[in-house]
């Protein structure tokens, strides 16, 4: 969470600028955004490296050798139309080109356009940013700056739904307690959440207690990893740990951005369709974490032969992916309409046979319809899964609050089902909202994974006045109604 009102006010001010400058897109802007504070951050970075090399002695060679006029410093001080021609002709001309001499990030700016129309916008971007002072703030504010950006999303209608709320994010990886060594995959990933989360996660578990502080949202800061002795397995998590893909080339860069700016040097963020013929990966990972497309469909002449489920459904495709995508005793954790727990057509029973027959389906988090507000109201749960276990019983929960409104406000409240979902997922525990279901019932109910067909009925008791008084009652109301009738007599003439 960004608490810093300075920044805030900039990057607000930034926005403003963009959408007063005449991109009003909000992805489009996030994008364009988004390359100007890579601009900054790619000499920050060289500047840091060959610092680092000079005080072990070693050489080190700078990635603007032959492109002084690529630096930021240089070309951030040029007039107007000067500098808006020199960004579009030779600075964006020198990042596509970049290729493998840095992070394989800047292998996604091959793609890159620079759109920005004015010299004035360019100009007063520039100083907004220079003014935010990125690279003097830790790792930890540089990624909630641009989580604070990329919130834009939320409310920029169509858009938003690249966005998952990051609360409901934390939960699930809570629940699915990724480990230092594990390779993570998001098949969907948009602007990464679930692979920033899945980061942060690992390096809370692996960062000494007194070190660790939670701002107001619970989201843990100062995450250094100290009590990771093997600097193979840091190298590791930052470069090679970490897998998503999106099908929409503008959201995967976006996304390589963000877990660039979370600390994550070498992101692996791929521009594909994972659900296309063109993709091949199988039993790679030991944990998948998405919230894939909900409602979407797939061209039949395209769509993968891996698929035994019969229908072009994406929410019920990305199931069987996310089952081949997992090693044996891997696990995921994933967001689905709540038509996948209790559609009755083959496609949707058979899905559910996956999870329940040749997996072990560990819960079900029926979550209100209110999280996804205000850009949809689809009601929606999460699933937990491990491949290859054994289902004995399913593990239900009846979320009823998230600790925000469920309106199109979204405001913080108090009620907030969330700790209590994390505690008693440890032990399955049931209470009021939570239950244990045995898999022979769920089988015996096709495969039904809704809550409500497995909730007790509750039956409340109802006491009713003994007949005696109940026509008592009744002989005063006629006493009454015949005293009003004579009154109303009286007065006709």
């Amino acid at each position: 969470m960004l608490t810093d009102p300075h920044l805030k006010s900039k990057v607000d001010a930034l926005w403003d600028r963009f959408w007063s400058g005449g991109i009003a897109n909000p992805l489009t802007a996030i994008e364009q955004m988004s390359y100007l504070i890579f601009l900054k951050r790619l000499e920050d970075r060289d500047n840091a490296q060959k610092k680092s090399a000079e005080r072990r002695g070693q050489p080190f060679k700078s990635i603007f050798n032959k492109h002084k006029d690529c630096r930021w410093s240089y070309w951030s001080q040029l007039p107007g139309e000067q500098l808006l021609k020199h960004v579009r002709d030779v600075v964006f001309d020198f990042l596509r080109n970049l290729g493998g001499e840095t992070s394989s990030f800047t292998q996604h700016m091959q793609d890159a356009v620079f759109i920005i129309p004015k010299a004035s916008l360019l100009q007063e971007a520039v100083k907004i940013i220079d003014d935010m002072h990125i690279s003097e703030q830790n790792v930890d504010v540089q990624g909630d700056l641009y989580e604070y950006l990329l919130m834009q999303l939320t409310t920029a209608g169509k858009n938003g739904q690249f966005r998952t709320p990051r609360h409901i994010i934390r939960m699930i990886v809570k629940l699915v307690n990724p480990k230092i060594g594990n390779r993570i995959c998001d098949p969907a990933a948009g602007t990464g959440g679930f692979l920033v989360n899945a980061y942060e996660h690992i390096l809370e578990a692996n960062t000494s207690a007194d070190i660790i502080e939670y701002d107001a949202e619970g989201k843990p800061h100062h995450l250094i990893g100290d009590k990771i002795a093997d600097k193979k397995l840091i190298k590791f998590l930052k470069s090679e740990a970490l897998t998503g893909y999106d099908f929409d080339s503008t959201m995967s860069r976006i996304g390589a951005m963000n877990l660039m700016l979370h600390g994550i040097d070498n992101p692996n963020l791929r521009y594909a369709d994972t659900l296309s013929k063109a993709f091949g990966e199988k039993e790679r990972y030991e944990i998948v974490l998405a919230n894939p497309p909900f409602k979407g469909s797939i061209d039949k002449s395209d769509l993968n032969s891996r698929f035994t489920i019969k229908t072009t459904k994406t929410e019920l495709l990305f199931l069987e992916l996310m089952y081949d995508l997992l090693v044996i005793g891997g696990r995921c954790g994933v967001i689905v309409p709540d038509g996948v727990l209790f559609g009755t057509s083959n496609a949707h029973i058979d899905t559910r046979k996956i999870l329940v027959d040749k997996c072990k389906l560990e819960g079900v988090i029926s979550m209100p319809s209110g999280v996804f507000k205000p850009y949809a109201g689809v009601s929606t749960a999460v699933l937990i899964f491990q491949k290859g276990g054994t289902t004995d019983k399913v593990w239900f929960y009846d979320m009823e609050a998230d600790g925000f409104s469920l309106d199109d406000k979204r405001q913080k409240v108090e009620a907030n089902d969330i700790p209590d979902i994390v505690e008693k997922w440890q032990t399955k525990a049931e209470s009021k909202k939570s239950l244990l279901v045995p898999v022979e019932e769920i089988r015996a109910n096709k495969y039904d994974l809704s809550i409500s067909r497995y909730k007790p009925i509750e039956h409340t008791e109802v006491e009713y006045e003994k007949s005696e008084v109940i026509m008592g009652k009744v002989l005063e109301l006629e006493k009454g109604i015949a005293k009003d009738v004579e009154e109303i007599q009286e007065m006709i003439p």
